[in-house]
């Protein structure tokens, strides 16, 4: 018996579902991460290097806008294009992302990924293997880039879920007698 592959049957395999639901769910989490916590705990650093709450989603936000929507858009208008890098490090120090309004950035981050997936989701295996060229990474096709925005994400998701953890501690030893 000679089964199709799920691939095959949906034209997009049960795999790129899964992704572009984890990808979906990331601002959810991030809502999660944030929800009940004061202005000062979502500007909280463990170290001056490190993005607090609040970075961590105007970074998302940014590079959702400035990197993710651009190359998504180029890769369907043009042949091949040549597709920048986003400098999160330049774009952070140039910002004043712990001056933001974490609803903001959080929202607008929802709007941005919402659209993405939305548009990832509509698009023909064919659309799909469209590409281009990456800067520091060579030649990626429009799967590869939501693969590479599900490994960003998992990244970002693993610090905040860290950085909750020691806001949780701090408030357990803040409210010790």
């Amino acid at each position: 018996m000679n089964r199709m592959s799920d691939e095959a049957q949906n034209g997009h395999g049960t795999d790129f579902t899964a992704l572009l639901a984890f990808l979906d769910e990331t601002p959810k989490q991030l809502a999660s991460f944030t929800a009940g916590l004061t202005s000062d705990e979502l500007r909280f650093q463990t170290s001056p290097d490190e993005f607090s709450l609040l970075e961590n989603i105007c970074h998302l936000r940014d590079l959702e806008l400035q990197g993710y929507t651009p190359r998504i858009v180029r890769i369907l208008a043009e042949s091949d294009p040549s597709l920048a890098d986003f400098d999160g490090a330049r774009v952070a120090a140039e910002s004043n992302y712990q001056n933001e309004q974490p609803q903001v950035a959080l929202r607008t981050f929802q709007m941005a990924r919402k659209a993405n997936v939305d548009r990832l989701r509509s698009m023909s295996p064919e659309k799909l293997a469209r590409g281009g060229t990456l800067e520091g990474v060579g030649r990626i096709t429009l799967r590869q880039l939501a693969e590479k925005m599900r490994e960003h994400d998992e990244g970002h998701l693993d610090d905040l879920r860290v950085l909750r953890l020691q806001l949780n501690r701090r408030s357990a030893t803040q409210q010790l007698p």
